[in-house]
């Protein structure tokens, strides 16, 4: 993965990303030699974020094979989190 200074980034701009980004789908931008930042291209970064969907629905349907749900309604979700939050407020 290549990196892109900070300094780069400052005085080049966006041509600084678009050469970094050039055969690769993402690059670091470091800030004072350490890698801080990751820009990447839209394919990538919607790739990505279908595999967090991917994995999320993965854990849902185990957690709903297991059993560890709970059926309510909306209210009574609601009133859930308002008497947590008050809880919370208390210490």
């Amino acid at each position: 993965m290549l990196t892109i200074a900070a300094n780069d980034l400052k005085t080049k701009g966006i041509a600084a990303i678009e050469a970094g980004l050039a055969g690769q789908s993402e690059a670091v931008i470091s800030v004072r030699g350490k890698g801080r930042f990751v820009v990447m291209d839209m394919e990538q970064y919607h790739f990505l974020r279908e595999c967090e969907l991917d994995a999320a629905l993965a854990q849902s349907r185990a957690d709903i094979a297991a059993g560890r749900y709970r059926v309510q309604t909306a209210q009574e979700h609601f009133d859930e989190i308002q008497a947590e939050l008050t809880n919370e407020k208390r210490q």
